[in-house]
């Protein structure tokens, strides 16, 4: 019954989430041509940048989040909630003093914005705004939307899509509205962040009560809390050095993008980076919400079972990373020319490693989810060394090689630690099982795939190509070309004896 019920929460999750991420997909497009028709490549870079340095900021969480999360799993599932309310205290607690921290920090790294901004040719009080509206919309998560870890972790992340994201949709749409029908856009813009952030945090607040009617703030202080969760508190420590690796990988690129190039450059790779993050998007909505059903798995379950649904998650990442990338690589160029324009286009080597990571980025998760349900996270070096590499490849091969030379020290440092290192870590430390199985299996995904997109490219090659495609026609060849590619690379992976056909027996049996 266990297994049931986690399957039908992580498929609610899932439907939920793709569906509200269809369509946010879809105005995010629209809504970032609209953007650079009336306010240009210049503004939109300032905002990739202005949002980087409050990212940055944003350490100060120190993965308080995510330490919550795997502690809240045992005592949900046992219905325990003297403990439940006793840990989002203490994540009160401590968010408060973090929010506090944040808005010091700001003050004094607004200070530095005369030099920070010394090349944009925009008037400067555009950086002060756009940072402070950014700035009240992270605080409003510090000092209110913090008890939706609650739903996370018990198996309701649709609740969270309902409330929340349903809102952020709307306000795209006023966004959209407001820029075609308002003079001085970029100021109505930003009024509509702050507005619809606070409506959000309004509905989810309502949400979390509704659905967590047992949440009070415990009667116990700060201090007794903390001694009481001691291993909460290491956790949150180790914790963190795995979040400056996060920042390191997702946030730094566009900076050294600025510092070598231009804003202008960073607004370009931006523009596929919109791809990309809709790409992971969409696998969030699709994977995230099984994180829960997997801390409740290993919680529950013995190892064997355990390893088996690894190696049907490994493969069915690893599908869905492959069909994704693949069709990104072959239709991107296009899609950009006719979304924006052919002068917003990037090379085809660039494109190929923004793929690739892409596809490391995906599959990467795989080892992570069980990590983090196993609370094996003292591996601090790991994602110290991996923002290292990354950080140091990109600073020296961007100076030589540009937007490739960056953009390659990212894609080195994923393969080294996430990929190989932490699917290590969880096989040693979390399965008890030798490593060899995790490396056969990810050498046998890569052979099979390998083989089936050549075999693929060339029977491509004997039809003839259609050219100047319009928008629909792009998109109707290519949902054609990737489905013919999904039924020959699952029907590969199936009859291969891979994960991915002890998944498929498991819906069917179902």
């Amino acid at each position: 019954m266990a297994s049931v019920s986690r399957i039908r929460q992580s498929f609610k999750n899932s439907t939920v989430a793709l569906t509200l991420f269809a369509v946010n997909l879809i105005l995010q497009f629209y809504s970032r041509k609209i953007f650079l028709d009336y306010l240009g490549t210049e503004i939109l870079g300032l905002n990739t940048t202005v949002s980087n340095l409050l990212q940055f900021l944003n350490l100060a969480e120190l993965g308080i989040s995510s330490a919550v999360g795997f502690t809240l799993y045992k005592p949900l599932a046992c219905d325990d909630y003297d403990t439940v309310c006793e840990v989002v205290s203490l994540q009160r607690y401590l968010y408060r003093r973090i929010a506090f921290f944040i808005v010091g920090c700001s003050a004094v790294l607004m200070c530095f914005f005369p030099w920070i901004f010394a090349k944009i040719a925009l008037p400067l009080w555009y950086a002060y705004a756009a940072f402070t509206v950014f700035l009240i919309s992270a605080l409003l998560g510090y000092f209110f939307n913090y008890k939706q870890i609650v739903l996370t972790a018990n198996q309701q992340e649709y609740k969270i899509q309902y409330s929340y994201k349903s809102i952020m949709i709307l306000k795209v749409l006023v966004q959209i509205y407001v820029l075609r029908n308002f003079e001085g856009g970029y100021l109505c813009w930003l009024a509509c962040e702050v507005l619809f952030a606070v409506l959000g945090a309004v509905s989810l607040s309502r949400t979390t009560a509704k659905a967590a009617p047992y949440l009070r703030k415990s009667t116990k202080g700060f201090s007794e809390l903390k001694r009481q969760y001691a291993d909460f508190t290491i956790k949150i420590k180790q914790l963190f050095f795995h979040k400056i690796s996060g920042f390191v990988l997702t946030q730094t690129s566009p900076l050294i993008i600025y510092a070598y190039i231009s804003l202008t450059e960073v607004a370009l790779y931006d523009n596929y980076m919109i791809m990309i993050l809709g790409v992971m998007s969409l696998t969030n909505a699709i994977f995230n919400g099984l994180d829960a059903s997997i801390g409740n798995l290993v919680s529950t379950e013995k190892i064997e079972r355990v390893i088996s649904i690894f190696e049907e998650l490994f493969s069915l990442r690893f599908f869905y990373a492959s069909v994704l990338c693949f069709a990104i690589y072959l239709y991107a160029s296009d899609f950009v020319s006719l979304w924006i324009g052919p002068e917003y286009l990037v090379s085809d080597s660039t494109l190929l490693i923004i793929v690739a990571i892409l596809f490391f980025n995906i599959i990467r998760t795989s080892a992570g989810a069980f990590l983090y349900a196993y609370q094996l996270v003292y591996d601090i070096w790991a994602p110290i060394a991996e923002a290292a590499i990354n950080l140091g490849l990109s600073l020296l091969l961007g100076y030589y090689y540009g937007l490739n030379g960056i953009l390659a020290g990212v894609l080195i440092s994923i393969v080294l630690i996430p990929v190989l290192w932490k699917a290590y870590f969880a096989f040693k430390k979390g399965f008890c099982r030798s490593f060899c199985i995790y490396i056969r299996t990810l050498v046998k995904h890569t052979l099979l795939t390998a083989i089936t997109i050549l075999l693929f490219s060339y029977l491509r090659e004997c039809v003839p190509a259609s050219s100047k495609l319009s928008m629909l026609e792009l998109l109707s060849e290519g949902m054609i070309t990737m489905a013919i590619f999904s039924l020959l690379l699952g029907a590969v992976l199936y009859f291969t004896n891979s994960g991915l056909e002890l998944f498929v027996n498991r819906l069917i049996k179902r």
